[in-house]
């Protein structure tokens, strides 16, 4: 057998352990019982402990280092699975393997705990296990000797290419051309609509998510959606995605973007081409290409007047009592109402990136020892109150809100900010080929997604952020697109 086939053999077994695990951790996160974690843990470390020895054994790093020696022999994306892969082994090689699979039963683990000290206000209870995870990610960058700043290579993780240096001139950008607007729309007095107070029936909720699967075009026979306390899409193909959205019925707003959000998730997930399902170049290709689909949809589409147009008048028939005296104009601007908020996840468009900033402003510290978890609870507090002039009342709406630590997501945050730049500047490509708001609201969204599986979805992990950007724009990233979009769309709003 060729080395190539010997590699094919190898990833197709990898893959089969991350299938089997990748299910385990659904079930998890939507609806195993609360007292199966412990058993499960222990289980997951056992296959996690045959996979960590699968991708780092002997045939395995002959098979890739020989590939990698012979890449530029290769076909262009035989070459590029060679190198992500060779990336990816010569870190996780170096990582003693009592001790990944001590992480992976802890992993197991902690985001049940963090979900139960998030339900009562007890940070106490969820700090070990987080001091436990930032110690481990810490070792593990330390194990993997490269001449790099710990941060950056965590943030390398997420989005390929970027470092610090990067995302400070992004950020600086929106601090300088987009942070002074945001205070500016925050003065004007705004009047909440009576509705936002109104109870919103759970069930009635879900009869408009699942109504907007069929909106965006989402295929059923490949996927499905269930509901969690952290909305999050997973995938093992394009056959079977699936994502999750919460409901909360004193805020309907809620449900309907973290649906629409997910499904922009899942919606670039299907698209990817199933040739390479046995490559490593399957799924998205980063976090920030990932996030831009996610935010396009959620905010582009979701949140214009031209969807609501069209779809305001099914959620009015479902909510008759609730809705039945706002019109659509109100619930329009109340889908854009902008205000400093303290949860990320129900942030308006607008203020959003101070959220991610904060994070950013916090995993620095982390990681570069200037704080510990003891410290983390006030951290957060004056940083919120520093970006957006608000406090939390408790742990719960501040340092405990997010999943996101729970899973060892140390820089996956940026990601967040930097996906809503890109989605202006794909938007922004976008419009010279299409009428988006028409297409809205003739209720053709399947065009859209057509444009973007063309663009940027059907290649999967085959392309770099970068290079994506480059070939769909025609320019390397620039946040001025994003500043444009956001100043352009509130000023019609508010000002």
């Amino acid at each position: 057998m060729d080395q190539l086939a010997k590699f094919r053999e190898i990833t197709k077994k990898i893959k089969a352990y991350s299938y089997v695990m990748g299910i385990v951790g659904w079930d998890s996160a939507t609806e195993a019982p609360r007292k199966s974690f412990a058993r499960r843990a222990e289980m997951m470390g056992i296959l996690s402990g045959e996979l960590f020895r699968l991708q780092t054994g002997k045939e395995t790093l002959d098979v890739v280092n020989a590939l990698f020696d012979a890449k530029e022999t290769l076909d262009p994306l035989t070459k590029r699975e060679i190198e992500k892969v060779k990336k990816e082994l010569d870190k996780i090689v170096k990582i003693p393997e009592e001790e990944y699979i001590e992480y992976q039963k802890l992993m197991q683990l902690s985001e049940s705990v963090w979900e139960e000290a998030k339900e009562k206000d007890d940070y106490a209870s969820f700090k070990d296990v987080l001091a436990k995870i930032i110690s481990f990610q810490k070792k593990f960058v330390h194990y993997y000797g490269l001449d790099k700043d710990p941060y950056d290579i965590l943030l390398d993780e997420f989005e390929e290419g970027m470092s610090m240096k990067e995302y400070d001139a992004f950020f600086d950008t929106l601090k300088k051309d987009l942070v002074p607007f945001v205070k500016q729309v925050l003065a004007v007095k705004k009047e909440i609509p009576p509705f936002m107070s109104r109870h919103f029936d759970k069930k009635k909720q879900e009869v408009f998510c699942d109504k907007l699967m069929d909106v965006l075009s989402f295929d059923r026979s490949r996927g499905l959606m269930k509901k969690s306390v952290h909305p999050f899409t997973w995938n093992t193909s394009p056959e079977d995605v699936r994502f999750t959205t919460r409901y909360l019925e004193d805020y309907v707003f809620s449900s309907i973007f973290a649906a629409i959000h997910e499904l922009g998730h899942a919606t670039y997930e299907q698209q990817i081409s199933t040739d390479f399902d046995d490559t490593m170049l399957s799924g998205g290709t980063s976090m920030g290409i990932h996030e831009s689909q996610s935010r396009f949809y959620e905010n582009v589409i979701g949140r214009s007047k031209a969807f609501w147009e069209t779809h305001y008048p099914t959620l009015q028939e479902i909510f008759k009592e609730e809705l039945g005296d706002t019109s659509l104009e109100t619930f329009h601007k109340a889908a854009n109402y902008v205000e400093a908020s303290l949860i990320r996840v129900e942030a308006d468009e607008l203020t959003y990136p101070l959220h991610i900033m904060l994070r950013y402003d916090i995993e620095r510290m982390l990681f570069h020892d200037e704080i510990s978890v003891d410290d983390l609870p006030k951290v957060w507090n004056a940083k919120i109150e520093e970006y957006l002039g608000i406090t939390p009342k408790n742990d719960a709406e501040g340092v405990l809100q997010d999943v996101h630590w729970s899973g060892g997501m140390f820089g996956y945050f940026p990601t967040y900010a930097l996906g809503s730049a890109y989605a202006a500047q794909f938007y922004h490509a976008m419009k010279k080929d299409l009428d988006v708001d028409q297409l809205v609201r003739e209720n053709k969204i399947s065009e859209i997604n057509a444009w973007l599986k063309e663009k940027i979805h059907k290649y999967g992990g085959t392309k770099s952020p970068k290079e994506l950007l480059l070939e769909v724009t025609g320019e390397p990233f620039d946040a001025k697109y994003y500043v444009e979009y956001l100043k352009n769309k509130y000023s019609e709003i508010y000002l």
